[in-house]
């Protein structure tokens, strides 16, 4: 598993790399969050749901049923809304509590 990070959109606060377990998102040259090694991320959607710009996605593989999907993650109102971007263009959206997110 593993994420894409957005340069576009990626405003350079660094929470993403603060809240990595394991240590993986950096910073470019640039500033903007880079990930140091895609191979060893494990997809726990951290720094996803950290991010309050939608720049980064973790990609929803094959083997979990997502046919190479990404999803990304917004916080409002006490409630996770992720974002499912499918290969063929549409989009789906799952709403969950916050308080409750971590059972997922």
């Amino acid at each position: 598993m593993s994420i894409f990070i957005d340069k576009e959109k990626c405003k350079k606060c660094g929470k993403c790399a603060a809240v990595c377990p394991g240590s993986l998102i950096g910073k470019n040259p640039d500033g903007t969050a880079c990930m140091r090694y895609p191979k060893d991320c494990w997809g726990c959607s951290s720094c996803i749901k950290e991010c309050k710009f939608g720049a980064i996605a973790l990609y929803l593989g094959a083997d979990i049923g997502g046919m190479g999907s990404k999803m990304t993650v917004n916080a409002e109102d006490g409630k996770l809304y992720w974002n499912i971007e499918k290969r063929d263009g549409t989009t789906e959206q799952v709403v969950i509590n916050q308080k409750e997110s971590n059972k997922y």
